[in-house]
Parts: C-alpha cells; structure tokens; sequence
C-alpha cells in the first residue's frame, strides 16, 4: 500500500508570531527615497533664485547710493565748470534738499536695477554660446575652467582647421560681436532710467515731448544711448574677455582660487570703468 501522503503544512515547524513581530520591530526602515528633479530644472531654479535675490540687492543698493550717483552725474557734465568741482556737485545734488536724490527714482529705475543686476549678467554668455555655436568656434572660458592649468605649447598649437583665415576670422567676429551686443542690450534696457534720474521725471517727461519721437525704438533707447552702449561694450571687453583670458593664461597656477579671481576680476573692472566713464564723461562734456 502507498504510504499516506502529509502536507507541507503539517511538517512545517510551528510559526512563532511573537518572534516574527520582534524580527520586525528591531529590523532597520528604509526611508522612500523621495523624487529627485531633472538636473537641468534643479540648476534653473538654483539660478533663477540667485538672480531674484542678487537683483533685489542691486535695488536697494542702488537706491541708497543714489546721492553718489547724483554728484558723479554733475561732475561728468557741463554744469560743474572751473574750481572745486566736487563742492559744485554736491550743491547741485542737494539743491531741492535732502531727499531730493531720491525722488527723481522712478520705476524705470527700479526696473532697470532688477534687470542689471538679476540677468545682465548672464547676457554675454548667452551670446557668447549662441555665436559660438552659430559660427562653429569656441565660447570664452568660465567657471571652473578659469582654475585649470593653462593650456600647454602643444595645445596652444591651431589644428590645420583653426589655422585657416575662415575660421580666425569667425573667431575674430565672435570676439567682437559678443560684447557688442550684450552692452547694446544694458543700455537697452538701462540708459532710459538712467536719463530720467539725470534730468529727473518731469523734465525728462518735457523733453521727451520736445523731441516727439516717431519711432518706439528711440523713445525705448532714449538721447545719449551711442555713449551708454559704448560704456557697457567696454566694460564688457574687460570683465568676460581680458580678465579670464588673462588670468587663465597668465595667473600663477598655485595662486590661483575663487578669492584671487574676485580680487583680480575687480581690479581689472576698476581699469575697465576709467576707461568706460571718462570717454562717457568726455562724450557729455562735448
């Protein structure tokens, strides 16, 4: 006769539910891993709150300077001629009293600020890339680029490639049209402000009716926006071309940190704006 079978239930040991609820208790919980971002949202959003927070502190800065702001206008004019004139500057800032510095702030100039100092700063790279790309050379360094060792003899050498004229050429058009354009769009978006809080509201408001501008591209540009743009264009040149070309190429390796570029950088900016203002200033004295 066939032996009698047995379930697996019946030869099983007996299941202790108290050890298996010990088991669990002690045993360690994974957290869930909670949803990560793309890279490209996370890095855009990092961004955008930089420059949120950069251009709200341009703003206000700008605003509380607003009495240097004033004196340094006056003495780039023909208002301010012959002795002391700083004394002159200052007198003239100060001739509706003590706030009046502030009033001739309006929203242009707030809005220009915000602009200024939240994305200006990202303009050149963009056209930096766009013509890089456009043109098929390669975009000026940046970032961590700037740290690196510069390049060697070897690689300093131009392929056959970037040796012929075309291509030097593209380079040569890219190098010039990059800053050309970010400064043209500054003074787009900054030289209007900056008219008004020169002349102030009212009189800026007269004078815009005495030219009667046909065209919105010159009521959008405003007067003086050849010297404004050529400022910008300057001051371009010198911060996103001379300063990380030179300091990559010529700065001491081992001196090289975040520290010695932000003083470097600001140094060369300081060269960058006597140039930029004195032919500005040069500009209004004529």
């Amino acid at each position: 006769m066939p032996a009698p079978s047995h379930s697996i239930t019946e030869n099983a040991p007996p299941c202790n539910d108290d050890a298996s609820n010990e088991l669990e208790a002690t045993s360690p919980m994974i957290p869930p891993t909670p949803p990560s971002m793309p890279p490209e949202l996370e890095e855009s959003i990092l961004v955008a709150y930089r420059s949120v927070g950069i251009g709200t502190f341009g703003v206000v800065m700008r605003f509380i300077g607003m009495p240097l702001e004033k004196i340094a206008l006056f003495m780039n004019s023909s208002q301010v001629t012959g002795a002391n004139p700083i004394r002159q500057s200052v007198k003239l800032t100060f001739a509706g009293g003590a706030m009046a510095p502030y009033r001739v702030v309006g929203p242009a100039s707030l809005v220009a600020w915000f602009m200024q100092y939240s994305v200006m700063g990202l303009a050149f790279q963009f056209f930096d890339h766009a013509l890089s790309k456009a043109l098929g050379v390669k975009p000026v360094w940046y970032g961590e680029e700037l740290m690196l060792p510069p390049p060697s003899k070897e690689e300093q050498t131009p392929s056959p490639s970037q040796s012929d004229p075309a291509f030097r050429a593209k380079s040569t058009l890219k190098t010039i049209l990059a800053p050309v354009l970010a400064g043209s769009l500054e003074s787009t978006v900054a030289n209007r402000a900056e008219v008004q809080r020169y002349f102030g509201p009212a009189k800026f408001a007269s004078i815009e009716t005495k030219l009667a501008w046909s065209s919105p591209l010159s009521r959008l540009c405003a007067p003086a926006f050849l010297s404004n743009a050529m400022r910008n264009v300057i001051m371009c040149n010198t911060s996103f071309i001379i300063t990380p070309i030179t300091y990559k190429l010529y700065y001491p390796q081992e001196k090289k940190s975040k520290s010695s570029l932000f003083w470097y950088g600001m140094g060369m900016n300081f060269a960058g704006n006597a140039v930029a203002i004195t032919q500005q200033a040069l500009w209004g004295r004529a």
